[in-house]
C-alpha cells in the first residue's frame, strides 16, 4: 500500500498561470481547464494513470530544462495531451506538469 503523500504541481509559475487563464477564456479554453483539472484529480489518486513515454523519444527540451528521469503523457479529451514527470522520495510523490497541447503540437514536440 502506498503511504506516500501525492502532490500535483506545475513545473513553473508561467505554466500555472497559463492553466489559470484557461478558466476565464473562451468556451474551448474552459473545457480544456476542466479536462486538466479532472486529470490532476486522477493523478492525485493514481500517479501512474498516464502512459509512460519511452526514453528514446523524450524531447531534448525536457531533458535540458527539467532534468527529467521519467516522462508520462495523460490523454485528455479531444486529442489533447498533458505531459508530466514524476519525482519521488521516501515520503512524497510529486507529479510535475510540464505542458499540454493539442495532438498536432504534441506530434511536433515529439518529432512524429
Amino acid at each position: 500500500m502506498n503511504t506516500k503523500k501525492i502532490f500535483v504541481v506545475f513545473v513553473n509559475p508561467k505554466i500555472e498561470s497559463e492553466f489559470e487563464k484557461l478558466q476565464n477564456g473562451k468556451f474551448e479554453d474552459k473545457k480544456l481547464f476542466d479536462y486538466i483539472t479532472r486529470a490532476i484529480d486522477n493523478l492525485k489518486q493514481n500517479p501512474l494513470s498516464g502512459i509512460k513515454i519511452p526514453k528514446n523519444i523524450w524531447p531534448e527540451k525536457y531533458i535540458k530544462e527539467y532534468q527529467i528521469t521519467n516522462l508520462w503523457k495523460y490523454n485528455l479529451p479531444n486529442a489533447w495531451r498533458l505531459i508530466y514527470t514524476i519525482k519521488a522520495d521516501d515520503v512524497q510523490l510529486i507529479n510535475v506538469l510540464l505542458e499540454w497541447f493539442d495532438h498536432k503540437n504534441y506530434e511536433k514536440r515529439f518529432g512524429y
